[in-house]
This record gives structure tokens, C-alpha cells and sequence, in this order.
């Protein structure tokens, strides 16, 4: 399975989202420990283990 994410860098850190849950962030000290931390959030994320987690989907309307 895979799944997109969005990065950046800022000053020193690694900072970034996945592409599905754009409202969580994390960051880590290099573009592999932003991978980790992205895979960690992933998990918990899609696990129930964050209460009120929102959702992005998209929707055919035509």
C-alpha cells in the first residue's frame, strides 16, 4: 500500500502531511526521520487511535 505526502524544509527540520490528512503535521530531522514520523502518524490515524480525526474525499458529482 501506498500513500502520498507533502513536504518541506524549514530551517533545519523536515516538516510535512499526508496527503489525506493535511491537518496533522509532524516533522523530523531529516527527509527519512519525516518518513517515520509520517508512517507513525499514518498508523495511528487510521487506526481510531486520534479522536475527530477529519477526512478528505472526493466526491463525483457528475
Amino acid at each position: 500500500m501506498k500513500t502520498k505526502f507533502t513536504w518541506w524544509k524549514d530551517g533545519d527540520h523536515f516538516l510535512g502531511y499526508l496527503d489525506e490528512y493535511p491537518d496533522y503535521q509532524t516533522q523530523g530531522e531529516s527527509l527519512e526521520d519525516l518518513k517515520i514520523h509520517l508512517l507513525d502518524l499514518y498508523k495511528d490515524l487510521s487506526s481510531d487511535a486520534i479522536p475527530g480525526v477529519l477526512h478528505h474525499e472526493e466526491l463525483v458529482v457528475a
